[in-house]
């Protein structure tokens, strides 16, 4: 029997989601045959954003290994240790907008969005400037990318729940939100 129900843990981060004004539009569960490796994946929306241009797609990566390694972590703890907090699932929240014919400044874009997601969700701005001929004028495509490791300690505990990367992800979600209107004019 695992230490760690995985499915229920992602079920709990989806209620714990809607709880900080997001929406569940869908959920994903890969598993790769050979390794055993699995990806479960949740697609969002903050909840006045329903239908709008914003796409947020949870990412929860899960090696088998680092699983394997905690469970035999615990086998060699007493009733009444704790286990250490070595072992770690990546969690990876992507933001994404459609073609943006006014794109952002990327630099101010990066500044801006680092005061909201602070130290608890740094984040990672890019873009992809695509031409469909070289005669159009090019398409920006916005990417925003925030990791955050997973404890499996704390989830073992009940205790990662995630509440101030959820509040900042809408945080992060309504500045986007905001500012696609004029990206997209």
């Amino acid at each position: 029997m695992a230490a760690i129900d995985v499915a229920g843990y992602v079920a709990e981060l989806k209620d714990h989601s809607v709880d900080h004004g997001f929406h569940v539009h869908d959920e994903r569960h890969f598993v790769e045959t050979y390794s055993l490796r699995q990806v479960w994946e949740v697609d969002l929306h903050p909840e006045d954003g329903c239908g709008g241009p914003l796409d947020l797609h949870l990412a929860l990566d899960v090696d088998p290994r680092v699983l394997l390694s905690f469970e035999d972590a615990l086998i060699g703890l007493g009733d009444d240790d704790d286990p250490a907090d070595d072992f770690h699932f990546p969690l990876t929240f992507t933001w994404a907008l459609p073609p943006l014919p006014q794109g952002p400044d990327l630099l101010r874009l990066a500044i801006d969005l680092a005061g909201i997601g602070e130290m608890e969700l740094p984040l990672e701005v890019s873009a992809i400037d695509s031409f469909a001929s070289a005669t159009d004028a090019p398409e920006r495509r916005l990417s925003i990318v925030a990791r955050r490791p997973v404890s499996l300690a704390r989830v073992l505990k009940g205790e990662e729940l995630l509440c101030d990367v959820f509040d900042r992800s809408a945080a992060v979600s309504r500045y986007l939100l905001g500012s696609a209107e004029s990206w997209l004019a």
